[in-house]
């Protein structure tokens, strides 16, 4: 069996990188592989995921993927990862896809909160992605 390269672009295995994290068998231990891991899940469309890693006080209510067209995630680049304390994390990174055959860019630095020794997503402000062009 061919081995399944990890969709968050760390070059690694599947397997080996961020399945371990959304199959539940192991949990990320910084703020920037459960970032990795959720795009992950993105590309995966793995609603579960998404849900279980975002905080309870800004977790959105399902379903997170009910528009149509579903975005196609196409590379993911992680410019920062910055541990503000040792329960606070960000994490800036740009992340392309295409809708419709149109390329797109989210470029965001995402905020992270360690609760009961668990990374969750919190927030994140965006950036303006055409300056990346």
């Amino acid at each position: 069996m061919k081995p399944t390269p990890c969709p968050c672009g760390s070059g690694k295995e599947f397997s080996a990188c961020c399945g371990p994290a959304i199959d539940g068998t192991l949990s990320p231990q910084t703020a920037e592989a459960l970032m990795r891991s959720r795009y992950s899940a993105y590309v995966l469309e793995n609603e579960a995921y998404l849900l279980a890693t975002w905080h309870v006080s800004t977790r959105p209510a399902p379903p997170l993927f009910d528009t149509a067209p579903l975005p196609k995630w196409i590379g993911l680049q992680v410019r920062a990862h910055r541990q503000t304390d040792e329960t606070h994390a960000e994490v800036e990174f740009l992340a392309r896809y295409k809708v419709g055959g149109r390329a797109h860019r989210l470029h965001e630095t995402s905020r992270f909160v360690r609760e009961d020794g668990r990374w969750l997503y919190l927030d994140g402000d965006m950036h303006d992605a055409d300056k990346d062009r």
